[in-house]
């Protein structure tokens, strides 16, 4: 994957994102959410705020108004807009670099232009999943979007579980699971996860 190819990735994320955030329903903000602290509402401020932090690690502008993982809810009544606004400010920041750029600023430190953007892609993917599946949607995340995201998982995931507790721990794939539903598990979520029954 080349740099082009990376900023496409976060971009295709950043629209899979938009889709599934545009069909929640309006009652089911408060729902809960694979990540099991989390409600629906609070998994998009956090997936918001860290989309704004790899931004502003580039421009060094508009930083993060909270903790990505104390999430404050900090969305107006307009969620698309808010969500909007800072996931152009990010494709345009991204889009503003140069095509052979080497390593770039990000949440995480340095890395790779293709490999920041795909780490980048994977949080915004993952909880675009989070939701669609917490509020009922038939929004998957796509083999193509998870197959490019591989290689961020791959050489980050593990060390941010160890050192800073930020992934729950990997599950085993289920047999005969899709590349995406492998990812996921990866990813410590049960790629077959519904909402509990009331």
């Amino acid at each position: 994957m080349d740099n082009v190819e990376g900023i496409a990735l976060l971009t295709r994320a950043h629209t899979y994102l938009r889709e599934v955030v545009a069909a929640v329903p309006g009652e089911a903000w408060g729902s809960p959410t694979p990540c099991s602290e989390w409600t629906v509402r609070q998994v998009l401020n956090h997936a918001r705020l860290d989309q704004q932090a790899y931004g502003a690690a580039i421009t060094g502008v508009g930083r993060p108004d909270s903790d990505p993982f104390q999430p404050a809810d900090l969305l107006d009544a307009d969620v698309q807009a808010a969500l909007d606004k800072v996931l152009r400010d990010v494709e345009d920041t991204y889009a503003g670099l140069p095509a052979d750029a080497g390593e770039v600023a990000t949440p995480l430190g340095p890395l790779p232009l293709r490999l920041a953007a795909a780490a980048g892609a994977m949080d915004a993917a993952v909880h675009a999943w989070d939701i669609a599946v917490a509020t009922g949607q038939d929004a998957s995340l796509d083999e193509e979007l998870a197959e490019g995201i591989w290689a961020a998982a791959e050489r980050l995931v593990d060390h941010l579980r160890n050192s800073y507790g930020v992934f729950a721990a990997a599950r085993e794939a289920p047999e005969g699971c899709s590349r995406a539903e492998a990812l996921l598990a990866f990813l410590g979520r049960d790629p077959r996860w519904t909402p509990a029954a009331p």
